[in-house]
């Protein structure tokens, strides 16, 4: 499979890991990593998430951690390929049996979100089958600094439940992004940011395509330090 190319880094794929696709961009620009120094991706893929987030943030450190085997290792590869690599690490291991005396500013997550079904086709990348809802947030609780954030992003039809999640284990929703897309249809996803203050929620909408295959000016703005586009002026 070939790689997928951006302006400063590299993403090698494979038909066996979820690949890069939209979600993970779309993360990748919107969570608020600017004031953290220490970052755990919970599910890495390929590595793009932390990859974006180590571009826009030059000082804080990175640690991606995989269940699937050979997701481990391809992030592995693409971090030591990339130009931030000194500050990216990652480790092939289950949440359930993470432990580190790390507390963290960020957690990110594109999380699985399709229930167990007959099909095995990105089953655990894409099934809540080694990962639900509930076991992400616990972990974050334990996870997170006093000041930390838990970003996610998810289905907008599992949002106001992965609210409610949280508010049980004392995380409360800080920022909420609705994103479409296309224009005047309904939201398709939702990045969902939380933290232990309890706050006025921040929530704003966000639109990929202004017509089909053509991105919308807010996603070229958002991408432009990341993504090749071609055929632009």
């Amino acid at each position: 499979m070939k790689p997928f190319k951006f302006k400063h880094f590299e993403i090698q794929q494979s038909k066996n890991v979820f690949r890069v696709g939209t979600d993970g961009v779309l993360l990748g620009v919107l969570a608020k990593v600017e004031n953290a120094s220490e970052v755990l991706e919970i599910g890495t893929g390929t590595g793009l998430i932390s990859l974006m987030l180590a571009q826009r943030n030059s000082r804080a450190s990175f640690l991606g951690l995989d269940i699937n085997e050979e997701a481990a290792s391809l992030t592995q590869i693409n971090f030591e390929c990339s130009p931030f690599h000194s500050r990216l690490k990652n480790i092939h291991q289950d949440l359930k049996d993470f432990e580190t005396e790390t507390k963290f500013d960020l957690i990110v997550s594109n999380p699985p979100y399709f229930e167990e079904s007959g099909s095995d086709k990105d089953k655990i990348a894409r099934q809540t089958v080694e990962l639900n809802f509930q076991q992400l947030v616990d972990a974050s609780v334990s996870l997170l600094s006093d000041c930390g954030v838990l970003s996610v992003i998810i289905p907008a039809e599992a949002g106001n439940g992965f609210v409610t999640i949280a508010l049980e284990n004392r995380l409360f929703l800080q920022r909420r992004v609705n994103i479409k897309g296309i224009q005047n249809s309904k939201t398709k996803r939702v990045v969902l940011e939380f933290s232990f203050v309890e706050g006025v929620v921040e929530e704003s909408d966000f639109v990929i395509e202004k017509s089909p295959r053509e991105y919308s000016d807010q996603y070229l703005e958002l991408t432009k330090e990341f993504h090749i586009f071609k055929n632009r002026e």
